[in-house]
């Protein structure tokens, strides 16, 4: 089959196995496939992942165990849990130990004609949700982990640190709250869309001169995360969202001196994020910067770093 993989270099191929369908698992023909920041990290060495990559998408199941779920489109969590072991029975599949995570770990991804993934981690598109929005389902998830894990009160000031494919989420997500909210990023032709939604937005050179109580990382870049550290207010919360292969100075020393609370974030909760979706509280259409076929997969790459989203048509 078609796909695009990654080992060592970037390719695409048209004879890569089909996939082998496990017990439990549904087999998928993706329609679209978006590509992530976690994408380009990838081909820069981070996770040493081998594979097919691709982690957004949305699709048609087209073989299951469960008859219930042929036919349907879907969106799907991309760990792949045992669902057995003690961290799985309390709640936290996501942190799984035996865990496969779908085209970054252990797993082939979505930029194929066909991939599997478990019927647990599957949900189903409202049929009122385009194809163009439910392939921004993964991104909107983790951009509500942010409010599951930390409580954001509408009095608080909080900066969005990244304007990039993640930050889009973000900042969309977290107005819902009614907090004081301000993107900061380096890309203002980018910016229409959240200030129509009352969200304010400055450029990363010309920082505010006020701390923020809370503030999200979400640059995939060391620098980024430097600034997050300068606007954060002492006992502020800061939140990383960010994933890169690059190291970070980040001065842990005065983390402790100024008692912040470093918080890890990373994915969240697919049914809320599909409801936000139908329900048209999420800007979607103005974040799709292009749109390339399967088969010109490695220009789309070459492509998508400074875009906000790049979709893959299978």
């Amino acid at each position: 089959m078609r796909a695009i993989f990654f080992n060592g270099d970037l390719q695409y191929t048209t004879d890569y196995p089909d996939p082998v369908r496990q017990p439990g698992e549904a087999l998928i023909r993706p329609h679209l496939v978006g590509i992530c920041n976690t994408d380009l990290e990838i081909t820069r060495g981070y996770m040493n992942f081998r594979g097919v990559l691709g982690h957004e998408f949305v699709g048609t199941v087209v073989a299951s165990d469960d008859p219930s779920w042929q036919g349907k489109r879907v969106v799907g969590e991309i760990n792949a849990a045992c669902r057995r072991c003690p961290t799985c029975l309390r709640g936290d599949v996501s942190h799984c130990p035996q865990r496969t995570t779908l085209g970054i770990y252990r797993r082939d991804g979505a930029m194929a004609d066909l991939f599997t993934l478990p019927e647990a981690c599957l949900h189903e598109v409202p049929a009122s949700v385009s194809d163009e929005a439910a392939v921004f389902t993964e991104p909107l998830a983790a951009a509500l982990e942010i409010v599951e894990q930390s409580h954001i009160r509408p009095t608080e000031r909080v900066a969005v640190v990244g304007d990039g494919k993640l930050g889009a989420m973000i900042v969309q997500v977290l107005r819902l709250t009614g907090c004081e909210l301000t993107l900061i990023g380096r890309h203002p032709e980018r910016w229409d869309v959240y200030r129509q939604q009352g969200i304010t937005c400055v450029r990363s050179t010309d920082l505010p001169g006020t701390l923020f109580d809370v503030v999200v990382d979400c640059t995939g870049n060391p620098s980024g995360l430097n600034i997050a550290r300068q606007i954060i207010r002492p006992r502020g919360r800061l939140i990383l969202k960010s994933t890169f292969a690059a190291e970070t100075q980040l001065n842990l020393s005065m983390v402790v001196v100024d008692e912040i609370q470093l918080i890890g974030s990373r994915c969240g909760p697919f049914a809320p994020a599909l409801r936000l979706l139908e329900r048209g509280l999420i800007a979607t259409t103005p974040l799709i910067s292009a749109r390339y076929p399967l088969a010109e997969g490695l220009q789309a790459f070459a492509a998508a770093p400074g875009q906000l989203k790049v979709l893959l048509s299978v």
